[in-house]
């Protein structure tokens, strides 16, 4: 006999917690299934800090760093904690740079963000900590901040839980058959019938697609963030030090000091492709000297205040080929959705799933959600050239 719901949702990172939160807090019934244990750090929704900015380089996305901003204070207000840290944030263009600074200054302009451009004298008299070579500009948004992240899931399922969710962990999808006009998804030794799944499994996601013979060419990476010591943590601090992207080829950014004092750097994009179940067990060490080293050989150059390296984390990165969101239904199974965040989601989370949700329950949603379809070029045409630096 199946276990009948209103709605199952499949991995309970970011995005899936923030479904179910969604989900359960609207007064549906909702089942949510995690393969690994809660808070696990096997994926992309673990450690610290995330970045909530802005600064984007389509008029679209900047329009849903709106969304996102006041989907966070929803979540603050439901669970009563301070989530957003408001730190301001700095993109620096390097002569030559590889990301077009035009893109983003043309696509906040046009949705009324405000923002300041400075050139190196300029950025050198306002953060002093930084050493930048001649020539580059630095664009400054005012409203960047720092949203947690573990404690940010925790937040989105304790309050799904409150709205009456359930969470069942450790509890691997083994297969997902549409059937009539619902679905059934095996899970362990127990089967799940519901009106729709919402499958938001990020690296994972095309073993849970694999029984609708849909797959969605994806690439995982394996990614290492590392804490560096800060000897006088007071000019790191938030409020001294903003939040700072490199926007080149390679690609870096970094964090002042939150909740210690280090301060969080890393390289976008800079980690290994590998299968997501090749990993080593939990408690193996996985830190990749030679990115640490790239990484702090970079601080060092722009960044001098920073001291050693003291701890490296690795998480996922699941990518798609134009590096945009999945949001939608999977074509010829429209009571199967998907949501992946393309390794740049957690800001958006509370937002994600608010959208997730609106298809779920009404087959569509307010928002223009036709970039972010299953057969859009990006994901449906196979000579599609890849392209991650966004």
């Amino acid at each position: 006999m199946a276990e009948h719901w209103e709605y199952v949702v499949v991995g309970l990172g970011a995005l899936g917690s923030a479904t179910a939160y969604h989900l359960a807090r609207g007064g549906h019934r909702v089942l949510a299934l995690e393969r690994f244990a809660r808070g696990h750090d096997r994926g992309a929704s673990h450690d610290s800090s995330r970045i909530l900015r802005h600064s984007y380089h389509t008029p679209g996305y900047v329009d849903l760093t709106f969304a996102a901003y006041d989907d966070w204070a929803v979540l603050e207000a439901d669970s009563e904690q301070q989530l957003v840290t408001v730190t301001g944030g700095l993109d620096l263009y390097p002569p030559g740079a590889a990301i077009d600074k035009h893109d983003y200054t043309a696509s906040m302009a046009a949705c009324g963000v405000p923002f300041t451009e400075l050139d190196a004298g300029a950025l050198a008299q306002r953060w002093p900590q930084l050493r930048l070579p001649d020539g580059t500009v630095g664009v400054y948004q005012e409203r960047s901040a720092i949203v947690p992240a573990a404690r940010g899931v925790q937040a989105l399922q304790q309050s799904a839980l409150r709205h009456g969710a359930t969470l069942r962990d450790r509890s691997p999808v083994t297969a997902v058959r549409v059937v009539g006009d619902g679905v059934e998804v095996d899970a362990g030794d127990t089967t799940y019938r519901c009106r729709r799944l919402v499958v938001c499994a990020d690296a994972w996601t095309n073993d849970v697609l694999a029984g609708l013979g849909h797959r969605l060419p994806l690439t995982t990476t394996l990614e290492q963030v590392t804490y560096f010591a800060a000897p006088d943590p007071g000019e790191l601090r938030v409020g001294r030090l903003p939040l700072w992207i490199w926007m080149d080829d390679p690609s870096f950014y970094g964090f002042p000091c939150y909740g210690e004092p280090t301060v969080k750097a890393a390289q976008d994009c800079g980690g290994p492709a590998l299968d997501p179940d090749d990993r080593p067990p939990p408690g193996v060490d996985e830190t990749d000297e030679s990115m640490r080293d790239r990484l702090a050989g970079f601080l060092r150059q722009i960044l001098p205040a920073a001291g050693p390296a003291q701890r490296s984390v690795r998480c996922l990165y699941t990518l798609t080929p134009d590096r945009d969101f999945v949001l939608g239904t999977v074509p010829g199974h429209e009571s199967v959705l998907v949501g992946l965040g393309a390794a740049h989601g957690f800001k958006f989370a509370p937002t994600l799933g608010r959208l997730l949700c609106e298809v779920a329950v009404h087959g569509q949603s307010e928002t223009d959600l036709a970039p972010f379809r299953l057969d859009r070029p990006g994901l449906s045409d196979s000579s599609y050239a890849a392209h991650w630096l966004v």
